[in-house]
């Protein structure tokens, strides 16, 4: 059955851009689109969707606040997954909107092939950022696939990092000069804090997050 899918954004070139990218897509059916937050709120309460693509910034109505939105949108539509589109390049704001539980967010300036990659990673449980911002959400203290303040301490981000990259334990403990039993507890705890269960798990995870290349 294909994703019933709503897109909004109050550039028409934007919203037919994304149209056109849905459109090409067998799994996807674009059932309806909103160019203010008004005229998306209306669409939502009219029907239902499994997944909503928005710009953050979109001018006029009452709800015209980005995060005022989303708040709105989380609230009344809890099990509705969100995709959200932004030109902003603020860390800070980054956060904020990774705090309201949406479920990708992409940066407008990396093309419109983003957001098929965000469809597939919701699609596959899993939460996208664009990789221009996922940096800036790490060294603001945020964990981006999570949603939430990091959980790892940075000696345990340094493991999963040099880990993911390729390096054994026994590497990795010599390269850091810490015991070999240091370095495999503190990859045993970054797992565990991240609900990571398998090594494949963490490269999935470190290159998600923009941590290895």
């Amino acid at each position: 059955m294909k994703k019933r899918v709503l897109i909004a954004d109050d550039h028409p070139l934007i919203l037919a851009g994304v149209r056109m990218l849905l459109e090409a897509r067998t799994d996807i059916k674009v059932a309806a689109e909103a160019s203010s937050p008004d005229a998306l709120l209306q669409a939502l309460k009219a029907e239902s969707f499994d997944l909503l693509i928005t710009d953050f910034s979109m001018p006029g109505g009452d709800a015209a606040d980005g995060l005022g939105l989303l708040r709105r949108v989380r609230r009344d539509f809890p099990d509705l997954a969100v995709v959200v589109l932004t030109m902003i390049s603020n860390s800070g704001v980054h956060g904020s909107i990774v705090q309201q539980g949406v479920r990708g967010l992409i940066d407008k300036s990396s093309g419109m092939a983003e957001v098929s990659m965000a469809i597939d990673a919701v699609s596959g449980g899993r939460n996208y950022i664009s990789a221009s911002f996922r940096q800036g959400l790490l060294e603001s203290g945020f964990d981006a696939k999570a949603g939430e303040p990091a959980r790892l301490s940075p000696r345990e981000l340094e493991v999963v990092r040099l880990f993911a990259s390729g390096m054994t334990v026994t590497a990795v403990s010599e390269h850091l000069s810490r015991s070999v039993k240091t370095v495999s507890r503190q990859k045993a705890d970054a797992m565990v804090k991240l609900g990571l269960k398998s090594d494949l798990e963490i490269f999935v995870y470190a290159r998600e997050h923009g941590m290895i290349s």
